[in-house]
């Protein structure tokens, strides 16, 4: 194990669920307004999971007051709080 997989292991998130694309998730993530602070929820079904390391990403997708709506989160940023498999 090299030195930037040792750093890459430290920083990376140890209690995802494990989950697959079509699966309903939950994400928490961190929103800053200002000078304040605040957990969103955005609940979506995974269309796409991507990359390896602290760099995987999920996309999911839900249906908002008739629009379709499509956010792409880092798997093991710190804005991210957790995430639950529904």
């Amino acid at each position: 194990m090299n030195l930037i997989d040792k750093v890459e292991a430290s920083q990376m998130k140890k209690d995802l669920p494990s989950f697959r694309v079509g699966d309903t998730l939950k994400v928490y993530f961190r929103v800053k307004e200002g000078e304040k602070t605040r957990t969103q929820l955005f609940e979506g079904i995974c269309t796409r999971k991507r990359g390896r390391g602290l760099s995987a990403t999920c996309t999911l997708v839900k249906e908002a007051y008739g629009d379709r709506v499509e956010k792409t989160f880092p798997l093991h940023s710190p804005m991210v709080e957790k995430i639950l498999k529904k």
